[in-house]
């Protein structure tokens, strides 16, 4: 799954260099351009970064202020970073279950983002790496997974 991952956050950032760098051509040279490239340059933007996301929680590499690890003894740090590892767990999990509501609210409603392509289908990995987010630091609570150095 890793590698997958990873894959792709490389083809999704090819992606776009490939299409911005095309509109951006097009525009200048021809004063035209693909009116579906730039909605779907905002998608991408947004699997993108969420992928990295999920990236980042997979690898424990999310932003920490860890002032407190360095002044608490070892039990200290363990239990500091399970209750930081349960709450981040539980942030997670609320924004999946709210995201996956608007996402089924948004299919209800049929809107197309472009080329026929629905809003909701765009919409699908916010609840998707938040859901796996949640996971990944449940998991990590329960002392499954990787452990990262600090």
């Amino acid at each position: 799954m890793d590698g997958l991952e990873d894959a792709l956050l490389v083809g999704l950032l090819a992606a776009m260099v490939v299409l911005a760098g095309s509109q951006i051509l097009l525009r200048t040279l021809l004063a035209s351009g693909y009116p579906w490239i730039d909605p779907l340059l905002r998608v991408l933007v947004l699997w993108l970064g969420l992928l990295g996301a999920m990236a980042a929680a997979r690898l424990d590499k999310h932003i920490s202020i860890d002032l407190l690890e360095r002044l608490l003894p070892p039990r200290g740090v363990a239990a500091l970073r399970l209750i930081t590892r349960l709450f981040t767990a539980a942030v997670a999990g609320t924004v999946a279950y709210h995201s996956a509501r608007f996402v089924a609210a948004e299919r209800e409603a049929g809107t197309l983002l472009f080329a026929a392509v629905p809003v909701w289908l765009c919409e699908l990995i916010i609840p998707l790496a938040f859901a796996l987010i949640a996971l990944r630091y449940l998991l990590r609570a329960a002392g499954v997974g990787r452990e990262r150095p600090r």
